[in-house]
């Protein structure tokens, strides 16, 4: 039977992409797992899975089409001998996020959800032959990509019988809440438009990931409630610390920057203040136990955070390698969702660029983010009260105080100031 390949929702929060690049033509045989197509997202390039075997019977959109919204059917899968015009149609697709197209036949049902509210990501075919035979799709192990559950999983699975559900009576009906007021816009297009009419400018249209940023941020500064702590730290100790190591790390070629012992500062502090480790999740607080530090690094067009994992528990060198990759890869959009979305806290630096010190937004859930300026030799009072010089950088946490109380942010920033003013302590 034909089946229409959509679009793939590729991360959770994507709901359109670009097709880049076809990597098949109309005629060619292709496997499950095989790479069929490029498509960009907000963020990042990455590439298609076919999840079932077939030949490919019409490409429905041409590549370098932007905008296509995910679920639109992309392109057509016919079996030997047949035509992707005259059999029925039934549609597939990497982790939909929402029932197929109208125009599709025979829509599949619902996606499961799993206990905890995890989406159970299934074909539309292996969700249809799952509800004929009555599986729950939630105790299938999928065998397709990324885990997924493919025709194949369901064919020889049976079915488990149903616990007795017990008689519960009605409940009455929720009072719904009053719609909360719309936070404002600022001018229409057409306002702005209209008050520089006569002058001259360029129109820069806006591509996916410009919009993300412009309606995150947005939601950042409105939802969320910033206070700000500010520190200085003097960096004599870690400058010299910094270049001890890098004389004795250079025949490995590595070269740890200022910015890697930040990391592994805060990594450190959300261990020692484990409270401050923490997201807000709508109506809780979830509390992390690993340090997953995200580094917010500048790109054309944008920005990405990648998160660096477990940040506590690595060198100083793995850091500096793993911090490089990243940056390296989010430059060309080729990370994978997975490694620019969570962590509970971010890091932005803009110190290299000669800003002495200013307040970042918070990037949602995360609890915090550090604004980290320039590092600055300054005046300043010695142990001894004589008058020296050092070498001092500005630091801003911006805190979301639904999350992280004044006092709590206060002793997650000594403790990120005592790790940067001692580093070897770093090591122990």
């Amino acid at each position: 039977m034909a089946t229409q390949i959509l679009m793939p929702a590729l991360s959770p929060t994507m709901e359109e992409g670009t097709l880049a690049k076809w990597l098949v033509k109309q005629g060619d045989t292709v496997k499950s797992g095989q790479i069929i197509a490029e498509i960009e997202t907000d963020k990042a390039t990455m590439e298609f899975e076919a999840a079932d075997d077939g030949i490919v019977g019409k490409l429905l959109i041409a590549e370098g089409t932007a905008g296509v919204k995910v679920n639109t059917p992309i392109a057509v899968l016919v079996e030997e001998g047949e035509s992707a015009d005259a059999a029925p149609v039934v549609a597939k697709a990497v982790a939909p996020v929402s029932a197929p197209a109208a125009a599709i036949a025979a829509p599949a049902p619902a996606a499961p959800v799993a206990a905890g509210g995890t989406r159970v990501f299934a074909s539309p075919l292996a969700r249809r032959i799952a509800a004929e035979k009555g599986l729950d799709l939630t105790k299938v192990q999928g065998s397709g990509p990324h885990g997924r559950i493919v025709k194949a999983d369901v064919e020889g699975a049976k079915p488990v019988a149903a616990a007795p559900v017990a008689a519960v009576a009605a409940a009455p009906a929720p009072v719904a809440a009053a719609a909360p007021a719309a936070f404002p816009t600022g001018p229409s297009t057409e306002q702005v438009l209209k008050m520089y009419q006569g002058r001259a400018f360029t129109e820069v249209a806006l591509d996916g990931m410009r919009r993300t940023i412009a309606a995150r941020l947005t939601e950042a500064k409105q939802t969320i409630p910033h206070f700000y702590l500010r520190r200085e730290v003097r960096l004599d100790n870690l400058m010299a610390f910094r270049e001890q190591l890098n004389k004795q790390l250079e025949a490995r070629g590595v070269k740890l920057s200022v910015n890697d012992f930040i990391i592994k500062a805060c990594a450190l502090a959300l261990q020692a203040v484990p409270d401050a480790n923490a997201v807000w999740a709508g109506d809780r607080i979830l509390k992390l136990k690993p340090s997953d530090v995200a580094v917010a690094v500048a790109i054309e067009g944008g920005l990405f955070t990648p998160v660096l994992k477990d940040a506590d528990q690595k060198s100083l060198s793995s850091l500096s390698a793993e911090m490089k990759d990243l940056a390296t890869r989010a430059k060309t959009k080729k990370l994978a969702p997975h490694e620019y979305q969570g962590g509970s806290f971010a890091i932005s630096n803009l110190g290299m660029m000669g800003i002495e010190n200013f307040d970042a937004v918070i990037n949602p859930p995360h609890g915090a983010i550090l604004a980290v300026g320039a590092g600055i030799k300054k005046p300043v009072v010695l142990a001894d009260n004589s008058i020296g010089v050092a070498t001092v950088m500005s630091m801003t946490l911006s805190v979301d105080h639904r999350v992280i109380d004044g006092a709590l942010g206060a002793q997650l920033m000594k403790a990120i100031v005592d790790n940067l003013e001692n580093p070897m302590a770093m090591l122990a």
